[in-house]
């Protein structure tokens, strides 16, 4: 099925089965391989890409689902040359190990500081109005879909804690 997918502005035709998934687009048709293929199953989180803005989980959706969407994946962050503000806050915090999580870790990131100044609630919000300044309590509710074998979570929340008063990090 031909498709049309515009992945970090780019737009890029493909001639896909309609069963691919957005993940196996990327990984496997466009040779994007900053995005992870965890669980397969939507649960942990290193697939996580952003769809018109939006976080999703790129292994439970199809891509052909997306023609017309912006895709952005985490190579639209930066790069090793000139990383954006929550790429560095993640090496100076630590935030990552073994860093297969770090793209899907660094994509959820990115769009939970954008829904947080939104004024998106969690469930640890203390107000629905204003969540405020987002404390570690928040931040890790806000991140709880994506996971870390490695146990960095102390480091990431701290970067994503660094990097709050910058619209997640983007240049």
């Amino acid at each position: 099925m031909k498709t049309e997918l515009t992945v970090n502005g780019v737009s890029r035709d493909l001639d896909l089965d309609p069963r691919v998934t957005l993940l196996d687009a990327l990984r496997h048709h466009l040779h994007m391989t900053g995005t992870k293929k965890g669980c397969d199953h939507g649960q942990c989180g290193a697939c996580t890409v952003l769809v018109n803005g939006r976080r999703i989980n790129s292994c439970l959706t199809l891509a052909v689902m997306h023609e017309g969407d912006q895709v952005e994946t985490v190579e639209s962050l930066g790069s090793p040359e000139a990383p954006n503000p929550l790429q560095e806050a993640f090496i100076s915090c630590d935030g990552f190990q073994c860093g297969y999580c770090t793209p899907g870790q660094l994509m959820s990131a990115t769009a939970m500081l954008e829904e947080a100044k939104e004024g998106w609630p969690s469930h640890v919000s203390e107000s629905l109005s204003n969540p405020g300044t987002l404390s570690d309590a928040e931040i890790a509710e806000r991140m709880s879909g994506n996971l870390c074998r490695c146990s960095a979570y102390p480091g990431i929340r701290q970067a994503i804690a660094r990097t709050q008063g910058d619209a997640g990090g983007k240049s």
